[in-house]
């Protein structure tokens, strides 16, 4: 391909939107970019540094300076060059992400990260706002979605595969509250895209999905 290919992947949490991304992105040979990622690893920083998650002006900074890079062929995620790729999957690192990544110049600046990476190759990013805000011109854009339930047991069973415990009802209560802010926020809220596909994974194997999406790349790019 001549010009880089940008397939934007949107959705709520635990509508398996990182697992897809990287199978995909994979199967085409584009870069993988977990844009929730890099909030978190800023939000991962910010806890670090002691610096307040409504301290707008600080966190803007902060975001301008970070350095956040993906490893290519893979789904590491180095925060100002060490591995904090499971570092940022704890709730501690979630909850702050999810307030830090409502504030504008955080998101801002981040985008601007964001768009560089697509500029120079073709990639796979997935997050909340990829084709409503980051690349509302992506050559695909896909939002997967998926029944409360179905995502409440996938991020439940997610954490204990990584040893914590955790309830349902903790991780039901978690989910709707990052729901609740990220479909409210004044800057960038999920919404379903002009232009995208919406696919319901919630009865659908990890294979189904991605033969889907696949699919949906294949005949758009023709």
């Amino acid at each position: 391909m001549s010009q880089p290919v940008v397939v934007a992947i949107d959705g709520p949490a635990g509508a398996g939107k990182s697992t897809i991304a990287r199978r995909v992105a994979a199967r085409l040979g584009f870069v993988y970019i977990d844009s929730g990622a890099m909030y978190r690893a800023l939000a991962l920083w910010a806890l670090r540094e002691g610096a307040g998650l409504d301290d707008a002006t600080r966190l803007e900074r902060m975001a301008q300076a970070v350095r956040i890079e993906f490893a290519p062929g893979g789904s590491a995620v180095f925060l100002n060059g060490e591995d904090v790729t499971e570092t940022i999957r704890s709730p501690e690192v979630s909850q702050a992400a999810s307030k830090v990544s409502a504030l504008a110049g955080v998101r801002r600046a981040l985008v601007e990260q964001q768009r560089r990476m697509g500029a120079t190759q073709s990639v796979v990013m997935e997050g909340r706002d990829i084709g409503s805000v980051v690349f509302p011109d992506a050559d695909v854009k896909i939002y997967l979605d998926a029944d409360p339930a179905a995502r409440v047991e996938r991020r439940a069973r997610e954490l204990e595969q990584k040893g914590e415990t955790v309830s349902v009802e903790d991780v039901a209560r978690d989910l709707a509250e990052r729901d609740r802010r990220d479909c409210t926020r004044a800057t960038a809220p999920l919404v379903l895209a002009p232009g995208a596909v919406r696919v319901d994974t919630t009865r659908l194997s990890v294979a189904e999905v991605e033969h889907v999406i696949l699919k949906l790349i294949e005949d758009t790019l023709q």
